[in-house]
């Protein structure tokens, strides 16, 4: 015996409203009795977290009494997808009378098709698709000696655990035994009999929601700034590096967030800068394309000297956040989009550019420079949450 799915012009990922549709192929050396072969489509986000101690914690006072006691490790399952088509007996076989509820399959290769279409929205956010689930022997008759039938979701489960109505998240993976979301296709084949057990498989599929409509764009920027200031030339006798460095130094600037104590007599002699960086609001960054970032740097105080843009990263870091009842966890990934030490870019037009003047910072680091294919789109989901931040530093060196 063996049984395969086999789906009709599978894609490299499915999404929202795509039709899941292809045959379930069973191949049997000899005659069986088969009670019923049902189809599932079903979708789960599972988390498990380790319970913390009360006294090194104060998860009990921010987010309710613990799920369990200390060091144990609690689960939660929400089935997000979960639906269900009786393959076989088609029409032919249950017309037939039958008094165990059997019907005979010959040796061979047998196929039965489904179909199945994605909704949009998840399905465990419903109390009233949750309760019309049923339990044991929702399909198929008592069988032989009064066993059988095949076992479906019991959906009272589900209505016990805090939901969040929204698009059903993309397939995660990449945070073994804390949490995972996977889709597929589960196939039940019953065999009524005392001594007989069920045959089951399963093969999983990925899937990434469709994209929602975007918001207009407003013309406006939304933006992170930060003041750079450097202390007056004094004899050191250790080099250190820094994000920017002026023309004439040689190793000698130092970065500090205060700008009043940098400086000669009159400041001449201690160049300042603020560096912004904008992003189109509301910001969207998409897969296989480049960030449409924008640096500015504003002159925040005379002097003759210039200013230098010696070294940039950036960086996206993806920030997923993980609910096990009252428990929260939160993991990070990091992608360098674009790195690049060893700059002389020139933060002024010219030395003796008056303050409050602005220059926007060439792009060529990052212009040509596509987001990989491979991040994940953000999403919010019952017990699971990934977004991103878009992070601009000096690398170390």
């Amino acid at each position: 015996m063996s049984i395969q799915v086999v789906l009709d012009q599978r894609p490299e990922f499915y999404t929202n409203l795509d039709a899941v549709s292809g045959k379930v192929v069973l191949v049997l050396r000899k005659a069986e009795q088969i009670g019923n072969i049902v189809v599932k489509l079903e979708g789960e986000a599972i988390t498990a977290l380790q319970v913390p101690h009360p006294h090194q914690t104060d998860y009990s006072m921010k987010y309710g009494p613990l799920p369990g006691p200390p060091g144990s490790v609690v689960s939660e399952n929400h089935k997000l997808l979960y639906k269900v088509q009786q393959v076989f007996p088609d029409d032919y076989y249950a017309s037939s009378s039958n008094p165990y509820g059997a019907f005979p399959l010959h040796p061979g290769e047998h196929a039965f098709n489904f179909k199945f279409k994605l909704p949009i929205n998840n399905a465990c956010s419903d109390p009233m698709a949750m309760s019309k689930l049923g339990g044991l022997g929702s399909f198929g008759g008592p069988g032989l000696f009064g066993m059988g039938g095949v076992r479906v979701m019991d959906g009272s489960k589900q209505m016990f655990l805090k939901h969040a109505t929204k698009t059903l998240p993309p397939s995660l993976t990449g945070f073994p035994m804390e949490a995972e979301i996977r889709y597929y296709i589960k196939v039940t084949v019953q065999r009524p009999g005392l001594l007989k057990e069920n045959w089951r498989y399963q093969a999983g599929f990925k899937f990434l929601p469709i994209e929602p409509p975007r918001p207009t764009l407003t013309g406006q920027d939304g933006f992170a700034r930060r003041p750079f200031a450097f202390k007056p030339r004094t004899p050191v006798h250790e080099r250190k590096t820094s994000f920017f460095s002026r023309k004439g130094d040689k190793g000698d600037g130092q970065e500090t967030s205060d700008s009043k104590s940098a400086g000669g007599p009159n400041g001449a002699d201690a160049p300042s800068v603020e560096m912004s960086a904008r992003l189109p609001h509301p910001p969207v960054l998409t897969c296989n394309k480049p960030i449409p970032l924008r640096l500015i740097a504003k002159k925040l105080a005379y002097c003759s000297d210039q200013v230098y843009l010696t070294s940039f990263e950036m960086s996206l870091i993806g920030v997923t956040e993980i609910r096990c009842h009252n428990i929260f966890n939160r993991k990070s990934n990091r992608w360098v989009v674009a790195s690049k030490p060893n700059l002389q870019i020139p933060l002024t037009s010219s030395p003796n550019d008056e303050v409050g003047s602005e220059l926007v910072v060439p792009d060529d680091i990052w212009r040509n420079v596509p987001l990989p294919n491979t991040i994940a789109p953000s999403f919010v989901t019952c017990n699971l949450t990934r977004k991103y931040e878009l992070e601009i530093k000096t690398p170390p060196n």
